[in-house]
C-alpha cells in the first residue's frame, strides 16, 4: 500500500494537470459520474495521508490506492482503469485497482490537515493529546492509525519503532512522556527520510527492520508477527526494542523428575 510519502510524489508528479481541463473521463468505478467531470478544470492537486486528490468547481475525487492500485501519467495498462482522465493538453491521468469516491468540493472543511504528517500544518502537540486519550492503544496501531498519523504505513511503523527502540506490542499509556514524544517527532522525521530516499531510488537501502531477519544493533534474529488490531506484519528485536510495560515473566516449571527435586521445608 502507498504510504503518504508515496503520495507526495505522485502529487508532485502530476502538478502538471492543474488548471487543465477535462475533455474525457471514463472508468469502472459506480461511485462517479464521469460525463459531470468533462469540461471542469483542475483547480487544485492535493494530497492528505495516503488520499490523493483532485479538486474540481463542483467537487473533489478522492482516490485511496489501497494495496494493489497505480496511477499511470501521459500512459496506460492493458486493464481496464477505475478512472482515467482525459486533458485539453493531450494529456492523461489513469488510475487502476484503485478506490475512488467524489466528496464535497471544499477540501478544508473534509480534512483537518494537521492529521497529515507530510503537511506543512502537521501538529504535532494534536497527535500527542489524540495518544494520551488511547492510553490502551499498542504502538503498532497507534502508528497506523490515519486519525493522528495520517500517511504513516507498515513500513514507517516498523522502521519508527525500531529507530526509538520501542517495542510494538508496547501499550501507549505505559511510554515514558520522552518516548512518546520521540514516537510522534519520528513519525514526521521519519517519513521525510522516506520522501527522500524513494526519490533517489533507494528506500530498501535503508530499511533497518521491515523485512529483515537480523538486527543490525544486536546481530540477533528479528522477531515477525502479524501484530495488533490490524494484523500488519511486524519486525522487531526483543532485545533492544523495549516493551512498555515490562510483561511479568512465567515461573519456570521445574522439568526435574520428582525424586531430584528439593523437598519443601516443613
Amino acid at each position: 500500500m502507498p504510504e503518504g510519502p508515496s503520495i507526495v510524489i505522485l502529487r508532485e508528479q502530476a502538478a502538471g494537470f492543474e488548471g487543465r481541463t477535462i475533455v474525457h473521463a471514463s472508468g469502472n468505478s459506480k461511485a462517479v459520474d464521469y460525463a459531470a467531470l468533462e469540461g471542469q478544470p483542475v483547480l487544485a492537486l492535493r494530497s492528505w495521508g495516503k488520499h490523493f486528490l483532485i479538486q474540481l468547481p463542483e467537487l473533489a475525487l478522492r482516490i485511496h490506492l489501497m494495496m494493489f492500485g497505480s496511477c499511470r501519467i501521459n500512459e496506460h495498462k492493458e486493464t481496464a482503469p477505475r478512472l482515467s482522465l482525459g486533458f485539453d493538453d493531450g494529456g492523461e491521468l489513469n488510475f487502476y485497482a484503485c478506490s475512488v469516491k467524489p466528496v464535497a468540493q471544499d477540501l478544508d472543511s473534509e480534512y483537518d490537515w494537521r492529521g497529515d504528517v507530510m503537511n506543512d500544518a502537521w501538529d504535532p502537540k494534536l497527535a500527542l493529546a489524540k495518544l494520551r486519550a488511547a492510553p490502551d492503544t499498542l504502538a503498532c496501531d497507534a502508528l497506523l492509525d490515519q486519525t493522528i498519523f495520517a500517511g504513516v504505513g507498515n513500513i514507517i511503523k516498523n522502521e519508527v519503532l525500531f529507530r526509538i527502540r520501542v517495542h510494538p506490542l508496547s501499550t501507549v499509556g505505559a511510554l515514558p512522556a520522552a518516548k512518546l514524544r520521540e514516537l510522534v517527532a519520528q513519525a514526521r522525521v521519519y517519513s521525510f527520510d522516506f520522501l527522500a530516499w524513494k526519490k533517489a531510488y533507494v528506500l530498501k537501502q535503508h530499511w533497518l527492520a521491515h523485512t529483515k531477519k537480523i538486527c543490525p544493533r544486536c546481530d540477533l534474529p528479528f522477531h515477525k508477527g502479524h501484530l495488533g488490531k490490524t494484523h500488519r506484519r511486524s519486525f522487531f528485536c526483543a532485545s533492544c526494542q523495549r516493551q512498555y510495560p515490562q510483561p511479568l515473566t512465567p515461573a519456570r516449571s521445574d522439568s526435574r523428575p520428582r525424586s531430584q527435586r528439593t523437598p519443601p521445608l516443613s
